[in-house]
C-alpha cells in the first residue's frame, strides 16, 4: 500500500466518522445517466458511502433522455428557464423514461455494486403530493418576461417521507423518479431538482448534492476558472436577479437556496461525469464544485476545516 494511499485513508477517517448515519440526498442529472461508465462510477461511490453507514437517497429525472425519445416520436421539446413544458403526450414519455428505463438502469448499476436499492417515484406511498402549476410569469433565458403554461407539470404541495425512512432504516437505498400525483391521483411531471430539494428538506438531510454536467456554478458560463466554490444564499441572490444564473443551473441553485433555508446543512453542485468527484467533494478539503450553506454554517465550517481552494468541503 502506497504512502499516498495511507495518507488519503487517514485524511478521510475524520469525515467518515462525521458522516456515519447522516442522510445524503443525491440528485443524478441526465448526463450522468446517459453514460454507462459514468453511472457505474457513481454507483461505486454510492456503494462506498453505504459501506460507511451513510443513509443515501437518490433522485433522478432524465431530461436529455426524455427529449431524445420525444423527438423520435415527433414531439419537439420545449424548455423555459431550465424547466420543461409538459404536454399530455410528453408526460407519457416522461412516465416511460423516468419511472421505467432510467430507474431500472440506476437500480441495475447499484446491484452490480452489491447495493440493495429500491426504485419508486413520488407517486409511491404518497411520497409527494403535487398540484398542477397554473400559468406563471417569469423571465426566460433571453431575459424576457413572459407568461408560460408548463402543462402537466406539478409543484410539490406536501411530502410524506415515511416510505423513505422505512427503506433507509432497513438498509436500502431508495431511487426516486421525478413524478408525483395530486390528491385525485393525476400524475404530474416534477422538476427533479425540486424533488431532491423537497425530499432533502423533509428528511432534514445533512447534505443535498447535485451531480451535473457542470463543474459547479460558474460566474461566467464558458470560463471554468470562474467557479464559485463557496457561497451563501445572500451572495447568490444578486446573480439570480441579474440573470447570470440561467438554463438548467438556475433551478439547481434555487433548490439549494430553498433547502439551506429549510434546514439542510450543506448543499453541493458538482460534475458527476468526473471520476470520483463525489468522493473528492465529500472527503477532501479542496472539494471540486460549489458548496452553498447559510451564513452560520459557513462560519462554523471555516472555523473547523481547511477551506477548499481557499474557500471550501
Amino acid at each position: 500500500m502506497s504512502e499516498d494511499l495511507i495518507r488519503a485513508l487517514k485524511g478521510a477517517l475524520d469525515y467518515s466518522r462525521v458522516y456515519r448515519r447522516q442522510t445524503f440526498v443525491i440528485k443524478l442529472g441526465g448526463e450522468v445517466l446517459a453514460d454507462a461508465e459514468v453511472l457505474e462510477n457513481v454507483a461505486m461511490q454510492v456503494a462506498l458511502l453505504e459501506a460507511l453507514s451513510v443513509r443515501v437517497v437518490l433522485v433522478h429525472g432524465g431530461g436529455a433522455q426524455s427529449s431524445e425519445l420525444s423527438r423520435k416520436l415527433g414531439l419537439e421539446p420545449e424548455l423555459v428557464a431550465g424547466r420543461r413544458v409538459t404536454t399530455p403526450e410528453v408526460l407519457e414519455v416522461a412516465k416511460m423514461v423516468y419511472a421505467g428505463q432510467l430507474n431500472v438502469d440506476v437500480l441495475s448499476a447499484l446491484r452490480a455494486q452489491q447495493v440493495r436499492a429500491v426504485g419508486l417515484s413520488g407517486v409511491d406511498g404518497g411520497l409527494l403530493t403535487a398540484a398542477r402549476r397554473p400559468p406563471v410569469q417569469l423571465q426566460d433565458d433571453e431575459g424576457r418576461r413572459r407568461t408560460v403554461d408548463f402543462g402537466e407539470v406539478g409543484d410539490v404541495e406536501s411530502t410524506d417521507v415515511s416510505v423513505l425512512k422505512t427503506l433507509l432504516d432497513a438498509g436500502y437505498v431508495p431511487v426516486v423518479a421525478s413524478l408525483a400525483a395530486d390528491a385525485g391521483g393525476r400524475t404530474l411531471n416534477i422538476n427533479a431538482d425540486t424533488v431532491a430539494e423537497a425530499l432533502a428538506s423533509a428528511l432534514q438531510a445533512d447534505k443535498l448534492i447535485f451531480l451535473t454536467a457542470s463543474p459547479g456554478l460558474l460566474r461566467e458560463p464558458e470560463d471554468p476558472s470562474s467557479l464559485v466554490a463557496f457561497a451563501t444564499p445572500a451572495e447568490l441572490e444578486p446573480l439570480l436577479d441579474g440573470g447570470s444564473i440561467a438554463g438548467g443551473m438556475r433551478p439547481k441553485i434555487e433548490a439549494c437556496i430553498r433547502a439551506v433555508r429549510q434546514g439542510v446543512r450543506r448543499t453541493h453542485v458538482i460534475d458527476g461525469r468526473t471520476g470520483d468527484s463525489l468522493l473528492i467533494e465529500l472527503f477532501t478539503g479542496r472539494g471540486c464544485g460549489t458548496m452553498i450553506v447559510n451564513r452560520r454554517e459557513m462560519e462554523d465550517y471555516t472555523s473547523k476545516e481547511l477551506p477548499r481552494n481557499g474557500t471550501h468541503g
